[in-house]
């Protein structure tokens, strides 16, 4: 067999939505691969053509963020984070609470750089979010339409990456199986987080709290709005453990 054939070159982005991101907005990365080619009057034993890690277009023109993508800015750049989440607080409660720290703290502060909010987000209250709805368990086997350590609706996952929905922009695309990995699953709670921040805010006609946002993530905020019936512990556990981790902070 003949060697390799490289091709694709990674090009340097020069507008990114994030100084973290390696690619352009409207475009997306893509990890090296290779390929078996069948052999052909130039290459009669065949060959292997290899990609390097490029950024490719998208058709949609949108800001959409890859696995990989997730993952590269995941190894970069979080482990040099400080600041919250809070340590030590929960983990007699959960064995994993500080587990996913890192990808807490740098998720959360990847789409406040994103959407500049008045009232920033909180790493310390997505911790707290990730207590209430998986107990620290990367995939819970309690609901099987609700996945990952922030329990994402299969609904949600196609909502963050149709191009043609209800997110006008910066979506995330994943399969089901990505999903499950940790920093992704993270990184797409987070960004819906901010998109039921302005979904309560249109209900209430006013500006959304982040409770108030995660009462709508959790399918809370019309019973409340409404009178109904709903289980008051899930909000009051998610407001123990967020005082307790701002308490230590």
């Amino acid at each position: 067999m003949q060697n390799p054939i490289i091709l694709e070159t990674f090009e340097e982005p020069e507008k990114k939505a994030h100084p973290w991101r390696r690619c352009t907005m409207g475009k997306h990365l893509v990890r090296e691969y290779e390929a078996h080619i069948a052999p052909s009057k130039e290459h009669p034993d065949g060959t292997v053509a290899r990609w390097h890690e490029h950024c490719a277009d998208n058709p949609s023109r949108k800001d959409e963020l890859s696995f990989d993508e997730i993952q590269y800015i995941s190894k970069t750049y979080f482990a040099s984070l400080s600041g919250p989440p809070t340590a030590g607080v929960l983990t007699k409660e959960f064995d994993d609470a500080d587990k996913y720290d890192n990808e807490i703290r740098g998720w959360t502060q990847y789409w406040n750089d994103i959407f500049l909010p008045e009232d920033k987000l909180n790493p310390n209250l997505v911790k707290a979010i990730i207590a209430t709805e998986s107990s620290f368990r990367e995939n819970p086997k309690e609901m099987k339409s609700a996945h990952g350590l922030m329990q994402i609706q299969d609904g949600t996952l196609h909502y963050l990456s149709d191009t043609k929905g209800e997110l006008r922009n910066y979506l995330i695309r994943l399969n089901l199986s990505e999903l499950l990995n940790p920093s992704a699953n993270i990184c797409a709670g987070i960004r819906w987080l901010f998109r039921k921040k302005e979904t309560a805010s249109a209900t209430l006609k006013r500006p959304a709290s982040w409770y108030e946002a995660i009462e709508d993530y959790k399918g809370l905020l019309d019973k409340i709005l409404h009178h109904k019936e709903y289980d008051h512990r899930i909000m009051e556990h998610l407001d123990k453990y967020y005082k307790l981790l701002e308490s230590k902070s």
